[in-house]
């Protein structure tokens, strides 16, 4: 089954957000900090600058929280699958426990705001599970539980008894005390906080180009911020100086919300170490189901359709509720990217490369900016400087670039869709000879056309559709657009031309 363009509208999180709430941003403004971006990362990230005595101005392409902020499993945790073992694996468990240090204080932080703010966001302390299905995924947990209590969790092991899961489990590990949020009131919340004596929240402003230098320049579709230090917030950094897209891996995922007719949702945050990994949690009454993840511009076939029969395979399923997903850019080595923007610069920065697990990362990335920016010193700045180099991931560095390489050349080589416009069925896109290009078209269920150009207005690669989403998904590095061209997801800023093929 398909939904309609585009991720957001969909999500359980989404419908709490108000139209108009902030306006738009409008000629000229100046402030010390711009940041780009009204997601967990950019708005904590404001805040805190605020608090530390600074005029900040956030610039939203679209509104506060309808990113991947408001596309996720509300999960707040430092428990986190297998990243431990994966990270004491890729560099070392000296690492492993500065990931850990920073992630923890990050979800006593979120708690902490929730409480300083008086936020109204549904929070709720639950304990957070890494399981294993069966035998075959033991060894994993296992691993894991070592790696996590050697980083400094208090990790303890069980069989998931109290995990509320109607289905046995081979294993589980086991960190307390993590939250669970309504992310879009949070974020919103948060915003509310800076909005106001000299800061400014903007809100239908896209981001078009950013001028380094002192002070710096953001231009958007619609005004120009003047500021002394810039903080690219996007979750997928939409400058390419820097080459950041050549160091990650763009992964979709998907999410539904369903009720039960009997029984009841999970009790616990839990997240199987396998593959396919599945990930549950709770809102209210309500199952959440997350999971069937693929890099960005692949084939998946009926994702939906897959946590659907997940669900019901394990719960007595009344109605499915919602349904969305979110993209989450991991970086070659498995740590995120939070610092300077490049080598030594004092003016622009970012933070990437969350491994889907943005809510507690990106407010760790929110705490690490600030002391940058600020002057203060955090010990974890080098661990996860962006210009680091792990010489044992070289091997994926140059796997993921050869992936880009292919998609690039490879695309081009192949043979559009015989045919003309008439032969796209409702509901579908098909590719189309343009001329003496090729033109992406497709039919609405009224019969309406809709034809944009492949080439992605990146690095022109060539998109390809999102049958799950209906949306134009470029597999280079991750921008998607829609029916129509417009822009859903960076890097790209500027939308696919239309086309009208005869």
């Amino acid at each position: 089954m398909t939904e309609a363009t585009t991720t957001a509208r969909h999500s359980l999180w989404s419908e709490a957000i108000p139209h108009g709430r902030f306006p738009a941003l409008t000629g000229e403004t100046a402030v010390d900090v711009a940041v780009v971006g009204g997601g967990i990362t950019g708005i904590t990230t404001a805040l805190l600058l605020k608090r530390a005595g600074l005029r900040v101005a956030v610039v939203e392409a679209d509104r506060v929280g309808s990113g991947v902020s408001g596309n996720n499993t509300a999960k707040v945790t430092a428990l986190q699958s297998t990243v431990y073992s994966t990270i004491e694996r890729k560099h070392n468990a000296e690492v492993a426990s500065d990931y850990a240090h920073g992630n923890m204080a990050a979800v006593k932080r979120v708690a902490a705001l929730v409480s300083e703010e008086r936020l109204d966001c549904d929070l709720h302390r639950m304990p957070a599970y890494t399981l294993a299905f069966d035998e075959r995924e033991l060894a994993a947990v296992e691993e894991e539980g070592t790696a996590g209590i050697k980083a400094g969790l208090p990790l303890s092991r069980d069989r998931g008894e109290l995990m509320g899961v109607p289905f046995p489990v081979a294993g589980a590990v086991r960190l307390d005390d993590q939250l669970v949020i309504h992310p879009v009131k949070y974020v919103r919340g948060l915003a509310e906080a800076v909005d106001g004596d000299g800061s400014r929240v903007y809100e239908g402003s896209r981001v078009q180009g950013v001028e380094d230098g002192r002070p710096c320049r953001v231009h958007t579709d619609r005004g120009t911020v003047v500021a002394e230090r810039v903080v690219i917030a996007t979750h997928y950094p939409i400058l390419d100086r820097g080459l950041y897209f050549a160091r990650l891996e763009p992964v979709r995922a998907y999410c539904i919300a369903a009720r039960l007719r009997s029984g009841t949702p999970p009790t616990g945050l839990a997240i199987s170490a396998g593959s396919p990994s599945w990930s549950l949690a709770r809102h209210g009454d309500l199952l959440i189901v997350a999971g069937r993840s693929h890099p960005t511009g692949s084939s998946e076939g009926d994702p939906y359709g897959g946590l659907i029969a997940f669900a019901e395979r394990h719960w007595d399923v009344a109605e499915v509720t919602h349904r969305w997903s979110a993209q989450d850019p991991t970086s070659y080595d498995n740590l995120p990217m939070i610092g300077s923007y490049m080598p030594g610069s004092t003016t622009l920065y970012c933070a990437t490369g969350f491994m889907k697990w943005g809510l507690s990362n990106g407010t760790m990335a929110a705490e690490l900016l600030t002391d940058l920016v600020v002057g203060r010193a955090n010990r974890l700045t080098a661990t996860f400087s962006p210009h680091r180099l792990t010489l044992g991931a070289t091997p994926k560095l140059a796997k993921l670039n050869a992936k880009v390489a292919v998609d690039l050349v490879g695309d081009r080589l192949r043979s559009a869709e015989v045919g003309s416009v008439a032969d796209v069925p409702v509901g579908a896109a098909r590719v189309v000879r343009d001329g003496t290009g090729k033109a992406g078209v497709y039919r609405d269920e009224a019969g309406g056309v809709h034809g944009v150009s492949l080439r992605c207005t990146h690095l022109g690669c060539m998109v390809r559709f999102n049958d799950a989403e209906r949306s134009w998904d470029c597999p280079c590095h991750g921008s998607r657009f829609d029916v129509d061209g417009a822009v859903l997801e960076g890097p790209a800023t500027k939308p696919l031309p239309r086309r009208d093929p005869a």
